[in-house]
């Protein structure tokens, strides 16, 4: 009997010319830049917060969380929003990325640990980095790419501009 790998789904996209991707299940949706409320006193990587639907929801700009140079927003630019696990609660996040790529299945035998030198990303974020049709994916655990007092300073932050406004997942 042969034994059949099961594929997870990851949306992949670019930073800085690498690819990335996320667990689908962690994705929202995806959208095109719109105008972002500033928010005083907020990390440099956190660029703005943006209104869906009814809800106040932060964007964080993944390059500069990764320590990469920030750039201008093209036509390419997106935001993918996630949904964040955070002390027993789910926080939705928008994270800016260069552009959304597509959506994979890649196996978990396709699928190597992250490595211990040689990446831009601190490798505690990293879930593993697949190999698909040549090409390497770094795999991101959405879940660890912000420490639990980074979220907590952003959604206090968002509930106070939020004002009347419901802000998302928290």
């Amino acid at each position: 009997m042969e034994i059949t790998e099961t594929a997870n789904q990851y949306l992949t996209f670019t930073l800085d010319k690498e690819q990335y991707a996320v667990d689908v299940a962690k994705v929202r949706e995806v959208l095109e830049v719109p105008d972002l409320t500033k928010i005083p006193r907020m990390p440099d990587y956190m660029i703005g917060v943006i209104n869906i639907r009814g809800h106040v929801v932060p964007v964080i700009d993944l390059r500069t969380k990764f320590g990469m140079e920030r750039i201008e927003h093209t036509v390419r630019t997106s935001i993918v929003v996630t949904e964040i696990a955070s002390q027993g609660d789910l926080i939705t996040i928008g994270c800016l990325a260069d552009s959304v790529q597509e959506v994979v299945d890649i196996t978990s035998d396709q699928i190597e640990d992250p490595p211990k030198i040689g990446t831009t990303v601190d490798t505690d974020f990293i879930a593993g980095v697949g190999k698909k049709d040549d090409r390497f994916i770094i795999i991101l655990d959405v879940d660890r790419v912000f420490r639990d007092a980074e979220l907590s300073a952003v959604a206090g932050s968002v509930q106070k501009k939020a004002g009347t406004e419901q802000p998302a997942g928290v």
